[in-house]
């Protein structure tokens, strides 16, 4: 018995919406539970990561660490999307920048930095030189640290963890 054309019609129809539905729901689901893409935009991560670079960033599970790379939302300035920095230091480490040296220490060991662009010279806006970073705060830097606003500005300063929205894993 064939059917009537209406009926082929809305079945056809119906497996189409059953179809995009699942495919919202998977894609959902894989931005919440594995990662999101986000773009780079800017020169602040230098020479790690160009403008306009997309990456994957994992945000379920995550917990800061100093080196990763992470995406974080804070508006300052003119900035009011997401942007991407270095963690150099968590909750209760000691941060000490030595502009003369253009070394960053950690609690006393000075960091080797091989990902960044050139070597740090002190901006006028930089008035960070030695801090404890605060409890549920991060410190960022751009491997950029000629043309980046970071932890040192004040308009930026310490990041509240609840602003990392995660770390950038695959690009």
């Amino acid at each position: 018995m064939e059917q009537r054309p209406d009926v082929r019609a809305a079945r056809e129809a119906h497996i189409w919406l059953q179809t995009i539905v699942a495919a919202i729901v998977a894609l959902v689901l894989l931005f919440v539970f594995v990662g999101r893409p986000v773009m780079v935009d800017g020169d602040s991560m230098l020479p790690t990561l160009q403008d306009r670079e997309l990456m994957l960033v994992r945000q379920v599970g995550y917990t800061p660490e100093p080196g990763d790379v992470v995406v974080l939302r804070k508006e300052f300035r003119n900035v009011t999307g997401p942007i991407v920095k270095r963690i150099i230091a968590v909750e209760g480490q000691t941060v000490e920048i030595d502009y003369a040296a253009g070394t960053v220490a950690v609690d006393g060991v000075v960091l080797a930095e091989d990902y960044i662009l050139e070597p740090m010279v002190q901006q006028s806006w930089q008035t960070v030189t030695t801090l404890t970073v605060p409890e549920g705060c991060v410190f960022v830097m751009g491997d950029n640290r000629n043309h980046s606003l970071d932890s040192r500005d004040s308009s930026v300063g310490m990041v509240d963890e609840r602003r990392v929205m995660g770390e950038a894993v695959f690009r």
